[in-house]
């Protein structure tokens, strides 16, 4: 393995996970085609021929929580189980983000009590809202404390919130709804001080950041003094709490997303990720291509060697 670029946004499923997404009514995922097809053969082929030293798993959208818990923590346990087993037959190649079955807090923290010291457990993951309960709701002030006392790194995909069809006119959910769905569970978790009371999670969101870097100043504006809404920490803008928070850049971070987002957060906290399996093998190289031809990045240097400096600081 000649490269250290690692990536953090990448995907597996298994046939066990999709027949549990399906009978809770999951034919398709979140308006895609169909359920993508994942083996760790596949996945190393394209890493080799994309120059990825690592890529750290995780489940999309929709989760594991399908509307029972019990059945949550089940699946929960065995996609977590089964990518442990992944990274230990591929050491240093592959490294887990275990899935979390929020909403149930109870069954969040007894699984990260059990995965955490686990081999190639490298964090946790969750979906930006949990049947309509966003990652501000004070029922999940024990999951903060749990993550925060470990010094966590989460990492939080998108997923559609609640009534998405009725908007999305057809059209697949990840293209609209997903980005604004990311800025949805940021700015509440800056309302609801989350993000400065737990400063040691190391939280972790996707696609360049959505459509958040375009909308901090107004949100500031509505949580500022004049309004009062939020913390209100003015000590603590919406802007420096983002600055605080990681992002990938998986999907079309060039010419447009990527570079906007350094310019509101800088470029410390910047993360490469393919989406991978959901994002075909064509489409991450093409991606990388695109990356690789768009010079140099503000902080100096390329685009590719910013992630692999800003993932050494991750971890």
């Amino acid at each position: 393995m000649t490269s250290s670029l690692v990536d953090v946004h990448s995907h597996f499923v298994t046939g066990d996970y999709i027949a549990a997404a399906r009978q809770a009514g999951h034919d398709v995922p979140d308006g895609m085609p169909g359920w993508p097809s994942w083996s760790a053969e596949e996945h190393l082929r394209l890493m080799d021929d994309a120059g990825i030293g690592q890529a750290l798993l995780s489940i999309s959208s929709p989760g594991v929580h399908f509307g029972d818990d019990d059945i949550a923590r089940d699946v929960a346990r065995h996609v977590n189980d089964f990518g442990i087993a992944v990274a230990a037959a591929h050491p240093g190649r592959f490294g887990l983000f275990a899935s979390l079955p929020l909403p149930d807090v109870d069954g969040a923290i007894a699984e990260i009590r059990r995965v955490r010291a686990e081999s190639g457990v490298a964090g946790f993951s969750v979906m930006s809202n949990a049947h309509g309960v966003y990652l501000g709701d004070p029922r999940y002030a024990p999951l903060w404390a749990e993550l925060d006392r470990h010094e966590a790194v989460l990492f939080v995909h998108p997923t559609k919130p609640l009534n998405a069809d009725a908007v999305a006119l057809g059209r697949p959910l990840p293209m609209i709804e997903f980005p604004f769905d990311t800025a949805r569970t940021v700015v509440d978790l800056i309302f609801a001080g989350v993000l400065l009371r737990h400063p040691r999670i190391r939280f972790v969101f996707t696609h360049s950041g959505g459509v958040l870097p375009l909308l901090m100043d107004r949100v500031e504006l509505f949580r500022g003094r004049a309004l009062g809404i939020g913390d209100g920490d003015p000590a603590e803008s919406a802007r420096i709490q983002l600055g605080k928070l990681w992002f990938d850049c998986a999907g079309t971070p060039m010419p447009t997303a990527l570079s906007t987002l350094a310019s509101v957060v800088g470029t410390d906290r910047l993360l490469f990720g393919t989406d991978y399996c959901f994002t075909r093998p064509a489409q991450v190289l093409a991606g990388i291509g695109e990356i690789e031809k768009a010079g140099a990045c503000p902080a100096g240097g390329s685009w590719l060697d910013l992630f692999r400096r800003n993932t050494k600081a991750l971890r």
